[in-house]
């Protein structure tokens, strides 16, 4: 008969057909095919059924022998006395702190109040700023962008130009031509999400509607637009920007009227304050879950100046970006303006900031 040592020091069981094993763990496997649970037992109830409940509960005394059929029913009992034991598991990890949301950068700070530099001097500042990624949102009469006037030969140089600074490129903006019958705006917004799907653009923006007599119009023309767009793997997206678009109440009464699950928001805090000098932390709260998309610029009051470094206006972009973290927001967001500057490198040098704002501020968010 073998002796069979528990790692404690309380006990030594003899249990017939085990050997001992010689060494600091003090563990024992057995040679008979019989005992093939025997390593299973030991590893998992050993040291904390024996000395927690054999012993102190007076089912084994210390130093008893057995054989290997008490052994083994002994072991059992134990196991399933544990069912009745409460588990402790350690604590979860808590979750890092901080999102991943991409941050990109549109032309307009190299154009400022007024056309200054052109098109590759913005991305030029936009890659030397640090981003990798673009919107093309103003249009210049050299630069039509996605419009209707784009011709296949401009963008497919358009293409070129951006990826030759490793860039990527996702939105580009939408506009409306209101003046024109109904038939012809379908028309040309089309020929604009073509021109959007060549680019390779994921996002179409659109800035509303500022008449009201041509609200009923712009409705009706986001519906084909949200439809056409689906077919085509493209998003048509909403941005505040006055009038049918100037707050919670105007965005998502487009919403409604609009109907249709391909027609979502792109949030512009600095807009709501711009053109209704409201609080946008509290015109964002309804519409959250509709966001996809946030076009980042601070202002100083309404009808004020959105060409601010980040934090320098009435903007709470913490409190603006944590309430959209819960609704479940996972970007992107698109700096559109920083502070102005007499030459490119000033602009440039004040889009990294506004991006290194960003950047901090997700990473603690």
């Amino acid at each position: 008969m073998a002796s069979y040592y528990w790692p404690s020091p309380l006990a030594r069981v003899q249990v017939p057909g085990l050997r001992s094993l010689s060494g600091a763990s003090g563990l024992a496997y057995g040679t008979n095919p019989a005992c093939g649970s025997a390593h299973l037992i030991e590893q998992c109830l050993a040291l904390f059924l024996y000395e927690i409940l054999l012993v102190p509960s007076g089912w084994m005394p210390p130093n008893a022998s057995m054989n290997r059929r008490q052994f083994i029913q002994s072991a059992a009992l134990a196991a399933t006395a544990t069912t009745f034991l409460p588990l402790h598991t350690a604590p979860a990890a808590e979750k890092p702190p901080g999102v991943g949301w991409p941050i990109g950068c549109f032309n307009r700070p190299w154009l400022g109040d007024k056309t200054k530099w052109g098109y590759d001097t913005a991305l030029d500042g936009i890659k030397a700023a640090g981003y990798k990624l673009t919107g093309m949102l103003t249009r210049t009469p050299k630069e039509p962008f996605i419009g209707s006037d784009a011709t296949p030969e401009y963008l497919a140089e358009l293409k070129k130009k951006i990826a030759a600074r490793g860039l990527a490129v996702n939105m580009g903006a939408l506009r409306v031509r209101d003046t024109l019958p109904l038939a012809d705006q379908i028309k040309d917004t089309r020929q604009q999400i073509d021109n959007g799907k060549t680019m390779g653009v994921e996002f179409l923006l659109t800035f509303g509607a500022s008449n009201a007599a041509q609200y009923e119009n712009y409705y009706k023309l986001m519906q084909d637009a949200a439809a056409y767009a689906q077919e085509r793997g493209l998003k048509v997206v909403l941005k505040p920007h006055g009038g049918a678009s100037g707050a919670a109440e105007e965005i998502q009464r487009c919403l409604d009227m609009v109907k249709h699950p391909n027609f979502k928001i792109w949030f512009d805090a600095g807009n709501i304050i711009y053109y209704t000098g409201k609080d946008p932390l509290e015109q964002l709260k309804p519409i959250a879950s509709q966001v996809t998309g946030f076009c980042a610029k601070d202002c100083d009051k309404q009808k004020g100046t959105v060409w601010l470094e980040f934090g320098s206006g009435k903007v709470d972009f913490r409190a603006v970006f944590g309430e959209l973290k819960r609704a479940g927001f996972n970007g992107p967001v698109m700096v559109e303006c920083c502070a102005l500057g007499e030459t490119p490198e000033i602009v440039t040098a004040n889009a990294r900031k506004n991006r290194e704002y960003l950047a901090n501020l997700f990473a603690t968010l």
